[in-house]
């Protein structure tokens, strides 16, 4: 398991409060704290305080267009169509926008 952080904490309590009364599981995935959604991923923490969020398809380029978002990759490869890596600022102050996109992807709710 990744070795878990106060500040990696410290987005993982703030993406809860986003999420609200869902059903949450934690897991270890890709070398981050993830946490789980329904069953689904919704939002990894990494140790740099970045995030992977998976995203809907439709909305894929728009996001990607966004400052803070990148194609994510494991290793040297992309991991391909809605999965994006954002690097959050020190407020964490785009958090609960990218929350709210994973939360829009098909089988969730923003609740």
């Amino acid at each position: 398991m990744a070795e878990v952080t106060a500040e990696m904490r410290e987005i993982l309590g703030e993406v809860r409060t986003i999420i609200g009364d869902r059903r949450v599981r934690e897991i270890s995935m890709f070398g981050s704290v993830a946490l789980m959604v329904d069953d689904s991923m919704a939002v990894a923490v990494f140790r740099d305080e970045s995030v992977l969020v998976r995203v809907r398809d439709d909305e894929d380029a728009a996001l990607l267009a966004e400052p803070d978002a990148e194609r994510s990759v494991m290793g040297e490869r992309s991991m391909g169509l809605s999965w994006l890596r954002v690097r959050l600022d020190p407020e964490h102050s785009r958090l609960e926008f990218w929350v709210r996109a994973v939360l829009r992807r098909p089988g969730k709710s923003a609740g």
